[in-house]
């Protein structure tokens, strides 16, 4: 009898030993804690704050540590709903934002304030009215940036205190109300047909000035090419002139070396009076012993028209004929045909001046 009780009482120490152990390894297993990445827990002892866990394991004292709240450290997106504002101006409108933030102090985050959200969001609000409330409504919609970065400066401020970091604010919609949207429309298609108006204003006036341009490098270059021209054709004639001297220098000189009679010579200024005379001279000057040379060569009556009584032919002497320039055509422009006239005229006066040149000299 005494050894089945000694078995029961080892069996029921076995047993509470087991029971503990299970005990034990249940409280470590419960008490055990792995908190992940980006994320931050606020442990208290006996309702006291004792600690902040960061990402990795930890173990927790059973009954005596308690985890007081789970922060997540990310950068949060908070889209607040829209806000009634009211602008300097006295107009209302509609103006949604877009806060982002992130906790950096777990401890102040929990102890702080009783809602961090929703006090970021209030301060928002009324951060946003007081801003909107110093602007008019075109410079309210045309003043992003300003609004953006004096919300963010004020609310970073305003937050430090509660553990928030306040990175970036953006407005993501104004709505004016429907009477402002429609002077708006009204304002924009307005401004868009004042640009299209000084658009084409100018591109009409680019054009005018492009063709005046044009016919301006047109007539100047051909007044160069004309001048171009008469240079050439001066140069050709007072060439083709010189070298008309040059010849007949050269045959006066060839005419003293061959030694020619007086009587040649006499001819020969014989037969230049009848060039010069040619019927159209009233009067022709000759020297004083010309009887003499015409008594004695006989043809005094033909060259002074003594006898046959010739008839004095007035009328003017033909002018010869311009020839054609072979450059002209249909194609040419206008300046072509104005340089091939003024060349024209140049050879004609240059003729004549010929002309007179020779009966001079005779």
């Amino acid at each position: 009898m005494k050894a089945r009780t000694s078995m029961k009482g080892v069996s029921i120490m076995f047993v509470i030993w087991i029971i503990l152990a299970i005990l034990v390894i249940w409280l470590i297993a419960a008490n055990i804690r792995i908190v992940p990445q980006a994320e931050a827990y606020v442990i208290e002892h006996l309702g006291k704050f004792k600690t902040i866990w960061n990402a990795g394991l930890h173990l927790k004292m059973p009954i005596v540590e308690k985890i007081a709240k789970k922060v997540s450290l990310k950068e949060q997106v908070l889209d607040f709903p829209p806000q009634p504002v009211i602008t300097k101006d006295n107009v209302t409108m509609m103006i949604d934002s877009v806060v982002f933030c992130y906790v950096f102090d777990p401890k102040l985050y929990t102890y702080g304030i009783e809602n961090p959200i929703s006090g970021l969001q209030n301060l928002s609000a009324t951060t946003l009215r007081n801003i909107i409330g110093d602007m008019e409504l075109d410079q309210t919609l045309t003043s992003r940036e300003t609004i953006n970065g004096r919300m963010q400066a004020i609310l970073d401020e305003a937050t430090d205190p509660w553990g928030i970091k306040v990175t970036r604010v953006e407005i993501k919609n104004i709505q004016p109300p429907k009477e402002i949207e429609e002077v708006m429309t009204k304002q924009m298609r307005a401004e868009r047909e004042r640009r299209q108006t000084v658009l084409e204003a100018q591109a009409h006036q680019e054009a005018v000035v492009s063709r005046a341009e044009g016919d301006k490098k047109a007539k100047i270059l051909a007044a160069e090419a004309e001048r171009d021209a008469q240079i050439a054709l001066a140069e050709g004639r007072a060439k083709s002139i010189k070298l008309v001297y040059e010849a007949e220098a050269a045959g006066i000189t060839d005419l003293n070396k061959a030694g020619i009679s007086e009587s040649v010579l006499k001819l020969k200024g014989i037969e230049a009076l009848k060039d010069v005379s040619d019927g159209r001279a009233t009067k022709i000057y000759m020297p004083s012993d010309i009887a003499n040379v015409i008594s004695s060569l006989g043809v005094a009556g033909e060259a002074l028209g003594i006898g046959d009584a010739t008839p004095v032919n007035r009328n003017a002497k033909p002018k010869p004929a311009v020839p054609k320039d072979p450059c002209i055509t249909e194609e040419t422009g206008r300046g072509g045909r104005e340089a091939a006239a003024a060349s024209a005229a140049i050879n004609s006066s240059v003729v004549s001046e010929d002309q007179r040149s020779d009966t001079t000299e005779i």
